[in-house]
């Protein structure tokens, strides 16, 4: 961090204004985009509450070896501002995660975002004021803030799940969660180190502690179709490719389907023949990346028929690469379709089990008891460890938002309402939370998209609907019942129309014992989702009621 940002946020700070035109929780991509649209573009005064020690999101917290993006950097990024787009350099297609916090702090010192972010500052309560029509916001050190509008930058991947294993109180040595890695750093040399979590988290933390540790033990429940990353550094030559066509580029993935840069193939996979289909697979597993699974044959996630043809090829892919075939088979994923769980990319992963140092267990099989205080004990045995990493996901969507008393008309507390699964209007905003804007929330396409991408349209659809109302002045707006409820159902019916709801992942909410299972992300497509929101828009906000149409609001 730079004197400058220091002495920024230190003065910020001090200056404790408790009332503003829009307050913003979070300061990653979607918090610091939106306090630059509504702050530099509209007028607003508005204020960042971050509870971090610094700015970044998920690249502020989540520093564990390995840590990378997998999706292209060229597109992980913003891109409103050109002059932005042209002169940050990225050094690898897929940037680890020091160079994308490098990013963000690039950006909040270019657009003076700073001075406006008072950072650790954790939110613990926001209460919408029926008489005043604004919301009342508490924060972990007493502060209460006040704000028209409240803008939820959560993020969908913030709250971190630590599986409740007993006896973890009873460890000697030292436990880590990837989404709270230690900022110094940790030295594994010499250690005995467990990691729990074969996800896309896992698989990148795995890889690089095999390397790290004196003996590596990865305990899996699931195995998944890791895909290689087929990262690369950048040359001169794909830096002038990318920076040339910038505007294609984005008005691409601003309307495909996954906002990534990948297309459909434009047609099912029976259509192809046993040779075009060998070809097509081959070409997008050499390239690396999210070929396999966003640029694919139309139907693969429709059709079980379809997506076994690839389940298999993708097993066959794995098991090539691995000596042991016991270990093989342990790594090879049997019990859901390819692409139905979110998909991990690798960069040597399934060769760290051909390491001696390394030992795979399945928990599936032989399930975790309980953390002791030399390690950790399966139904099959003891196994003495220094260190243990939980890999473990998060509590996704909608935990961030229960971490937070909510509460909106009427003092209904929104994780109460959101009981059974998440009620929202596309995604955006919930009835009864007058003024209240889910960026990235459940019920949009979110975590099945690139995330700028769908953050970008949030921040700018959002600004759009509050530059209405104080163009029309109005005082609040919230979704009708009706108009939530038909998305509610929408939502659920585009994703039972696909193969996803049959495997238990965390778009399910299937990784938290109790949480309602309900597909959580909106799985119609950015383009299509777009185009919907704009249409809502262009016609005068249909399905939202604002101040002076509170009646229709029942």
């Amino acid at each position: 961090m730079s004197s400058t940002q220091q002495d920024q946020r230190q003065a910020g700070a001090k200056e404790r204004v408790n009332d503003f035109d829009a307050l913003i929780v979070g300061a990653g991509f979607s918090g610091l985009y939106a306090l630059h649209k509504l702050r530099d573009e509209m007028g607003l005064s508005a204020r960042v509450l971050e509870a971090g020690d610094g700015i970044g999101g998920t690249w502020y917290w989540n520093r564990y070896p390995g840590a990378r993006s997998d999706t292209s950097s060229w597109i992980y990024c913003y891109s409103f501002s050109e002059e932005l787009r042209q002169e940050w350099q990225w050094s690898e297609r897929y940037p680890q995660q020091n160079e994308v916090l490098s990013y963000l702090e690039y950006v909040a010192d270019k657009f003076d975002l700073n001075r406006d972010i008072q950072l650790r500052t954790r939110v613990t309560e926001a209460t919408f004021d029926e008489e005043t029509e604004r919301w009342e916001v508490r924060t972990e050190t007493g502060d209460v803030v006040t704000a028209r509008f409240l803008i939820a930058a959560l993020g969908a991947l913030s709250a971190s799940n630590v599986p409740d294993i007993p006896g973890i109180e009873n460890f000697a040595g030292d436990w880590y969660h990837t989404a709270e890695w230690p900022h110094e750093g940790v030295d594994f040399t010499g250690k005995r180190v467990g990691v729990i979590g074969t996800g896309a988290t896992g698989t990148q933390v795995a890889t690089e502690l095999a390397e790290q540790a004196d003996h590596l033990t990865v305990f899996q429940r699931t195995p998944n179709y890791a895909l290689p990353l087929g990262n690369h550094p950048l040359d001169t030559e794909d830096r002038r490719r990318y920076k040339e066509n910038y505007e294609e580029i984005w008005e691409w993935v601003r309307h495909n389907f996954s906002g990534h840069d990948y297309d459909l193939i434009g047609k099912n996979l029976q259509e192809a023949t046993p040779e075009e289909r060998e070809r097509a697979f081959q070409e997008r597993y050499d390239r690396g990346g999210f070929g396999l699974w966003l640029g694919n044959y139309d139907d693969l996630l429709e059709n079980r028929e379809a997506n076994d043809i690839v389940s298999e090829w993708v097993r066959e892919k794995i098991q090539e690469r691995i000596d042991d075939p016991v270990t093989a088979e342990k790594l090879t994923p049997r019990d859901h379709a390819f692409g139905t769980k979110r998909v991990p990319l690798e960069a040597g992963y399934y060769e760290i089990f051909n390491r001696d140092n390394v030992k795979l267990v399945d928990v599936k099989k032989a399930p975790i008891l309980e953390i002791t205080e030399t390690g950790l004990r399966t139904q099959d045995g003891d196994y003495e460890l220094d260190v243990l990493v939980f890999a473990t996901g998060f509590d996704a969507m909608t935990g961030p938002f229960e971490r937070i008393d909510i509460r909106g008309r009427g003092g209904e507390l929104l994780c109460d309402k959101w009981a059974e699964g998440p009620r929202t209007y596309l995604g955006l905003m919930s009835a009864g939370y007058p003024n209240l804007f889910t960026i990235t929330g459940p019920q949009s396409p979110s975590v099945l998209t690139n995330i700028p991408v769908a953050i970008e349209q949030h921040v700018d659809w959002v600004s759009g609907a509050i530059q209405y109302m104080l163009d029309n002045g109005l005082s609040v707006v919230e979704p009708t019942r009706d108009a939530e409820d038909e998305w509610v159902e929408h939502s659920q019916e585009v994703a039972y129309a696909t193969l996803f709801p049959q495997s238990a992942t965390w778009y399910m909410g299937a990784n938290i014992p109790g949480k309602p299972q309900v597909f959580l992300p909106y799985l119609g497509g950015l383009g299509p989702y777009r185009q919907k929101c704009d249409e809502v828009a262009a016609n005068d906000y249909e399905g939202f009621a604002f101040a002076n149409q509170k009646e229709t609001n029942a």
